[in-house]
Order: C-alpha cells, then sequence, then structure tokens
C-alpha cells in the first residue's frame, strides 16, 4: 500500500474488519512461507481494512525476531494494492525497536505493539518503552493493552503528546470503565480496536464505546460469516448479531475454552476442517484434540459457504 498520513491511516484501519492470519507451519514447525503467502493473499480478496501479520493469532510470541521479520516481508509482498499490512513489535525495548525498525524498512505500513516480555512496569516504564518505540519509526503504532502493558488513561493521554506517530489503542482487557474515560478523553486523536480474544462477543457493546474495529481470528477460516457478522455489528442489527453468537461464536467458545491457549490452536483447527490446513501450532501450544477437530468441523458446516 502507498505510504498514507496517520489520519487516513486511521480512518482505513476503523472503517472495517482487521485480519489477523495464522502463521503457517510445515509438519518440522518451519515458517511454511508459500502456503503463508497464499493465504494472505485470499484473505485479501475479502473486505478486510487491515492485515495484521505475526500478531497474536499468528504466533508472534514463539516466532524468532529474523521468523517475525521474514513473515513481515511475506505479508507484505501478498497483501492486495490497498489494505495496510501492520507489523508486530515486541519483548524488551530493545528488541521492539529493532523490530519497528525492520518493519519500516520491510515496507509495513503500521505497527502493532505487542506487550513487554515477562516483567512488571510501571506506567511511567510503559511510557517510555512505548516512547522509544515511536521514536524508533515513522510507521503509525498501535499499543496493545494487555497483560503487563495495562496502560491508565493518564498514560495514554501523555503518549498521545509525546508521540504523534501513536495512532491506536488496541484492548485485550476489557475494562469498560476505562475505555469509556478513554475515548471520553481522547476522543478521535485515536483508533480504538477491539482485541479480546474471540473479539467478535464483545463488538457490539465495545461499538459504543468509539471501537468501530477489531481483531477477527474467525476471519482465517470463516471469511464469509466473520465480514456478516462484522456488517451486522456496524449496522446495529442487534437481532442478526445474537442470532450469529448463538449459532457460532458461543459454541466455538466452548471449545475454544477448554485449554489455555487454545484461542489461538482453534483457528489452526479451524484451517484443516475447511480444507485449508496452516501446519500445527509450536509449542507452548498444543493443537486440539481429534475429537476437538470433529465437534469444530460439525460446527463450522452450519455456517461455512
Amino acid at each position: 500500500m502507498a505510504r498514507v498520513t496517520h489520519e487516513d491511516l486511521k480512518a482505513v484501519l476503523g472503517n472495517g474488519l482487521l485480519a489477523f492470519p495464522v502463521t503457517h507451519m510445515a509438519s518440522d514447525l518451519g515458517f511454511d512461507e508459500p502456503a503463508y503467502r497464499d493465504h494472505v493473499a485470499r484473505l485479501g480478496g475479502y473486505p478486510a481494512s487491515g492485515m495484521f501479520a505475526a500478531g497474536g493469532t499468528g504466533e508472534f510470541f514463539s516466532l524468532t525476531p529474523g521468523e517475525v521479520g521474514q513473515v513481515v516481508r511475506a505479508a507484505v509482498a501478498a497483501t492486495a494494492d490497498g489494505i495496510p499490512v501492520v507489523a508486530p513489535a515486541g519483548y524488551g525495548t530493545a528488541l521492539a525497536t529493532e523490530m519497528a525498525r525492520d518493519a519500516e524498512a520491510a515496507g509495513a505500513d503500521a505497527l502493532l505493539l505487542l506487550p513487554p516480555y515477562l516483567t512488571e512496569a510501571s506506567q511511567d516504564g510503559l511510557v517510555a518503552h512505548v516512547e522509544a518505540v515511536c521514536a524508533a519509526t515513522s510507521l503509525g503504532v498501535i499499543v496493545y493493552h494487555r497483560a503487563n502493558a495495562a496502560f491508565t488513561v493518564r498514560s495514554v493521554a501523555r503518549l498521545t503528546e509525546s508521540c504523534p506517530n501513536l495512532i491506536g489503542f488496541k484492548d485485550g482487557i476489557g475494562d469498560i470503565e476505562l475505555m469509556t474515560r478513554l475515548y471520553a478523553t481522547l476522543g478521535e486523536r485515536l483508533l480504538y480496536v477491539g482485541g479480546l480474544p474471540t473479539a467478535e462477543v464483545y463488538a457490539l457493546p465495545y461499538l459504543e464505546l468509539g471501537v468501530t474495529t477489531y481483531s477477527s481470528a474467525l476471519f482465517n477460516f470463516i471469511p464469509e460469516f466473520a465480514v456478516g457478522f462484522y456488517d451486522a455489528v456496524r449496522a446495529r442489527d442487534r437481532s442478526a448479531v445474537y442470532a450469529k453468537l448463538n449459532e457460532f461464536v458461543l459454541p466455538y467458545l466452548e471449545i475454544r475454552n477448554r485449554r489455555p491457549g487454545y484461542a489461538v490452536s482453534i483457528v489452526k483447527a479451524g484451517m484443516t476442517a475447511t480444507g485449508r490446513p496452516a501446519g500445527p501450532v509450536r509449542p507452548p501450544l498444543t493443537d486440539l484434540t481429534g475429537r476437538e477437530l470433529t465437534e469444530l468441523t460439525e460446527l463450522i458446516k452450519k455456517v461455512a459457504r
């Protein structure tokens, strides 16, 4: 995608469904780049407003920094024109700034800053971390509010003053009061992204909090359903949203919630169930059992086209 202004990028990303493709693995757990490129190209044929390479659904946490760069470059090469590619950065500040620079060199359009690795940090430390990453790149940066990167409204407001290229806030915690205060304080200064696992569950109420888009893992294997769900949310069609929740999303959650890490594993299982396998997950994640895969396959048949 041709480089656009930060404001234009916010508008594009906030006006459609966000694709978070899985990262394809071969049987030896190496990155299967040809299969990944094919998948990204296929997703680009549907209405997606952004392609987030090697994000949480893409097993960022299991990839080496070199593999992250390889995945980002593959996504840039395979993504349809007009769809921004958002690259990941994470771990400690030194690694995150390196990833930010490499993402820009790779041709990415924006950056998703995932939580730092392992350690807790003060608000001053988190602010310094984000400021360092924003200073390392001209790309627009979206912070991921999750786990040990839990920001206060005051901290985010500080960052909007010190980081002109901070363009977005992705919520992975689900604190309604914080989201209300954040939007009341900053309004349209930021793009607000729903980032709770299986974000469809929260999409309708979050729309009232200024969260106009969300990361859809379902888009990987049932893209038509995912797009239809998003359209129903944006139209505030409550009956359609709840019908789709009951038909697929809530039963899907019953399987997803059985083991830690299944939020990613079940997406790769969905790829297998729809005849487009993406390989296994890497440890420490575990794949669904054979029985669970069969159960998921039967569920998908109800909504797949």
